[in-house]
């Protein structure tokens, strides 16, 4: 289980990472773009990978981490269960969505 501090301190940890906000949900974005998301109100959480990155995590981290419902899913963004992920596979799943989302420069 991985609390909502948590994810927050692990997202705010990759470089160039800074939190924000749109709607009512928290996002945390390197250089502008959007590579996780919490949603304090419910303890939704979100990343956004690949759609090979999303299936990769599914086939081995089952029941940790599912698409969204739609189209946001079906191009990568991936809900995480708070709930049942460990700190490993979130670790792995975030550094994923990071890496697509940081300019070279600070990979």
């Amino acid at each position: 289980m991985v609390t909502e501090e948590h994810f927050r301190d692990m997202a705010l940890g990759f470089a160039g990472a800074v939190q924000g906000s749109h709607f009512d949900v928290t996002d945390f974005r390197v250089r502008g773009r959007i590579f996780a998301t919490l949603r304090i109100r419910d303890g939704r959480a979100m990343v956004k990978l690949s759609p090979d990155q999303q299936r990769l995590l599914m086939e081995t981290c089952p029941g940790m981490l599912e698409p969204i419902p739609g189209s946001w899913g079906l191009r990568g963004s991936t809900r995480v269960a708070l709930d049942r992920v460990d700190e490993q596979t979130l670790r792995r799943a975030m550094t994923m969505a990071w890496r697509s989302a940081a300019p070279e420069s600070l990979r």
